[in-house]
């Protein structure tokens, strides 16, 4: 990570003087990203959900789309009906009912960019293809049934409401980025690129005002570096916004001076006013946690650059595309160092964090599998929720830890070496309370600040601890 000059007048002494206050957004509850989980499972565990903290789910693209295999759901063939393998409109209506029941709201995953690469099969752009449309004729009554708008004996899209074929070359130029095709490589002519005209938006946000009629309140904005800033303030305008918590996946390699957050990513955050995934914090973890790293880059990312703003921020440890896209797997964490990325996100204040949970669709050995109700996750969670709305302050930190307090009723240690540190803490300058028992919720060593002006705080190595008050 490059070193600015406003990184290097950090002073130790100067931070830990001052408190480091994040306000928290209108959306800070965790959400749960249900990463290719069928409705019909995403609404049988609805209870469950619940009672492990999550306050919001994000699921799967919902609309007409065909093939087992995960990337196909980022493959739209018609946005008027749901009709997947994760299941149809109705089994989506039962599940964003069951949420809300429980009172969790669901989150809706957008592909807006492009439809489905469908050139194996026919040579024109007319969408949905005469194969899905034969489907609606055979079984009109159950089509119509699920249909979420429009004539399902009409098509939707047609060649004009595409770019010219041509795959990306130049990733650095948002023009070529956002105007060409993804392709796969060896020949593939690519996913049909959307021209943002009038009636691809209008049907787009007849798509959009469905889901929000079914009880949706939240949209995640896939591949929006693909998309102009034009064509999503004109899908997502005023009408569609209200009330709900838009973020938009764009990926960089950093903060504040690197090219991609510059071209892409700062852009998107002026002109839309949507939150973002943040790319910059996950970059500001990795380099922290990662060998040569120093916990420093975590007192106060955002202060030069390198998070973003507590309001627009949507963090995390992983998402979908790292471990199953062979380009992005270099970003994968170490597993430990997984572990302590969740407690600084779960811990700190600011942003909406979310914790990906999948079927082990990139064959790592079921590492994600499951991981939304691990002990030390639901914990996390469990942090989480209880210091909502409390001030954060950074009491220590050095190249190895940073233990910080979430106003009095939880403070978080995080230690990224082998070796354990004790950290002496000034209990007076700091408001910690005495005589308090503070329960380690990530399964370590519960402690109780007694009656002294200075408390000793034990790191172990390679572990974080994050106490709540009882």
């Amino acid at each position: 990570m490059k070193s600015t000059p406003l990184l290097k007048k950090f002073t130790q002494a100067s931070i830990i003087a001052s408190s480091l206050l994040f306000s928290q957004g209108s959306y800070a509850d965790t959400i749960l990203h249900a990463f290719n989980w069928t409705y019909d499972d995403v609404a049988t565990k609805a209870q469950e959900i619940a009672d492990l903290g999550y306050k919001k789910v994000l699921v799967s693209p919902a609309y007409k789309s065909s093939g087992d295999q995960w990337w196909a759901r980022y493959q739209p063939q018609d946005f008027r009906v749901i009709h997947s393998p994760l299941g149809d409109t109705n089994d989506f209506k039962d599940m964003v009912n069951a949420l809300k029941a429980k009172g969790v709201e669901t989150y809706a995953d957008i592909v807006f960019n492009h439809m489905a690469n469908e050139s194996s099969q026919r040579s024109d752009l007319n969408y949905p293809g005469t194969a899905v449309l034969a489907t609606y004729t055979a079984d009109s009554t159950y089509y119509n049934s699920i249909k979420l708008f429009g004539d399902l004996q009409q098509g939707s899209y047609g060649a004009n409401d595409f770019h010219p074929a041509g795959c990306i070359t130049d990733w650095g130029n948002p023009g070529h980025v956002q105007y060409w095709r993804l392709c796969g490589g060896n020949g593939d002519v690519g996913l049909p690129d959307l021209d943002p005209n009038n009636w691809v938006i209008s049907q787009q946000q007849a798509y959009l005002q469905a889901l929000k009629t079914i009880g949706v309140t939240g949209f995640r904005v896939d591949a929006a570096k693909h998309m102009s800033n034009y064509h999503i303030n004109a899908v997502f305008n005023n009408d569609i916004k209200n009330g709900m918590h838009v973020f938009g996946e764009i990926i960089t390699s950093g903060g504040a001076g690197d090219n991609s957050y510059d071209a892409f990513l700062a852009p998107y955050l002026n002109d839309t006013g949507h939150s973002a995934y943040d790319f910059p914090l996950f970059a500001s973890l990795r380099g922290a946690l990662g060998f040569g790293g120093s916990m420093n880059q975590l007192v106060d990312p955002a202060a030069y650059g390198q998070a973003l703003t507590p309001d627009k921020a949507v963090t995390f440890s992983i998402t979908h595309d790292i471990p199953t896209n062979e380009g992005f797997r270099y970003q994968i964490m170490n597993a430990t160092d997984e572990v302590l990325a969740n407690a600084y996100i779960m811990g700190r204040d600011g942003g909406t964090p979310m914790m990906y949970s999948d079927h082990n669709e990139s064959n790592d050995n079921n590492r994600w599998l499951d991981l939304y109700k691990r002990s030390d996750v639901v914990g996390m969670v469990k942090f989480h929720n209880t210091a909502q709305g409390h001030g954060m302050q950074v009491m220590s930190f050095n190249d190895c830890i940073i233990l910080f307090k979430r106003d009095h009723i939880g403070v978080v240690g995080i230690n990224k070496c082998d070796n354990g540190q004790d950290v002496w803490v000034n209990t007076a300058e700091h408001n910690l309370w005495w005589n308090k028992n503070y329960r380690d919720v990530v399964g370590g060593a519960d402690l109780q600040i007694i009656n002294s002006q200075w408390h000793k705080f034990y790191l172990p190595g390679r572990k974080a601890r994050m106490w709540l008050m009882e």
